[in-house]
């Protein structure tokens, strides 16, 4: 077996996904809404897909897609305003299942995080046990559906979690790890984009086989830093840990999209997105921050950053919405496409809850 696992301590992790988390829990509330394509979100003209139902996942409606685009795909979909603090509500019940099994939980978002449970194998028999477990209590606590994926490392369990969505499990031993890495496209891994997997396939590289048959010196030169993660995870190796409590100076989230955006309206509608996400987790976590941060990446790679810093913690997600924005709406119109977008949230602090300062300053970094 070409890994490098070791055996005398082989982790155990568990990735939970919830299936079309706020989609569920508005189709789970309203049953008029069962069964039929439904998307969370705003579907006015500047309006965007925050959560898509299975329903309408079917007619290629996703998130982060402008509503224009969704109705022209399914115009028989159905939107629903977001309920947020439902979301939280029901994600704090989901995590406080996690909490019975294991203190090694790393939330991604409000839907899915990452458990150890190396530890906790020997009370409940093996992982997977623990994930059939936490499954059933979210079915039975929540009226929801969640994906498990249980494997020795996290870029496997999460690749598991996706492998028999929705409402599944799925395990990935060490012995089945690099030939189940090896036969993947490589657009199916976690950490590889669209933009990256463009370049690969300029080079020959489709799979994971196709992956692992270059060098490690070659893949530096091609793809810089990310060489070492990208040798390893075709080789179904991730050596990172799932971290709890860690302290963290900004949480962010970024996308790549299939095409380069230059309509003002789908990059305003793509940034209203990510802030959105970004808040929750923050709501999630109990944190508050001060600096809202956009990163832009163009069609010919290059890359800047805007930021704007507050004078006090943000003090509600209207407010950091509109500084994404704010930030955004200088940079156009645009030369060139925008390939990728990014909204972080820096400056962080426990609990927030503090009045927002009145002044601001602009900071720009490139």
């Amino acid at each position: 077996m070409d890994s490098a696992v070791s055996q005398d301590r082989i982790r155990r992790i568990i990735h939970i996904d919830m299936d079309a988390f706020y989609a569920s829990v508005e189709q789970r509330d309203d049953p008029a809404l069962r069964g039929r394509p439904l998307a969370v979100g705003r579907g006015a003209a500047r309006g965007v897909v925050a959560a898509a139902s299975y329903e309408a996942r079917v007619f290629g409606v996703r998130s982060a897609m402008p509503s224009t685009v969704a109705l022209r795909r399914c115009p028989e979909l159905v939107f629903v305003p977001p309920r947020f603090e439902v979301y939280r509500a029901v994600s704090r019940l989901v995590h406080e299942i996690f909490a019975r099994y294991t203190a090694l939980i790393q939330p991604l978002s409000l839907d899915e995080a990452y458990l150890d449970v190396t530890e906790a194998v020997g009370a409940h028999g093996s992982a997977t046990a623990i994930a059939e477990a936490i499954r059933a209590a979210i079915r039975a606590e929540t009226g929801l559906t969640a994906s498990a994926g249980v494997s020795y490392n996290r870029f496997l369990a999460k690749l598991a979690s996706d492998h028999r969505k929705p409402d599944g499990l799925f395990v990935i031993t060490p012995r089945m790890g690099p030939d189940f890495a090896a036969s993947l496209a490589v657009e199916r891994f976690h950490g590889i984009g669209p933009a990256t997997a463009a370049k690969m396939h300029g080079l020959g590289i489709r799979t994971g086989a196709d992956l692992r048959a270059r060098s490690l010196a070659e893949l530096t030169a091609r793809f810089g830093k990310m060489a070492g993660f990208y040798y390893g995870i075709s080789r179904g190796i991730d050596e990172r840990p799932v971290v709890a409590d860690r302290q963290r100076k900004s949480l962010g989230t970024e996308t790549t999209f299939e095409r380069d955006l230059t309509d003002p309206a789908d990059a305003e509608a793509a940034v209203t997105h990510l802030a959105a996400k970004v808040w929750a987790l923050c709501v999630t976590r109990g944190i508050g921050g001060r600096t809202v941060t956009l990163k832009v990446k163009y069609a010919d790679f290059r890359q800047i950053t805007r930021a704007r810093s507050h004078g006090g913690v943000i003090a509600s997600e209207e407010v950091f919405v509109a500084s994404a924005l704010e930030v955004l709406r200088p940079l156009f119109p645009v030369e060139r496409g925008i390939r990728l977008l990014g909204v972080t949230l820096s400056g962080l602090s426990v609990g927030g809850g503090e009045e927002e300062g009145e002044q601001m300053t602009l900071a720009f970094r490139v």
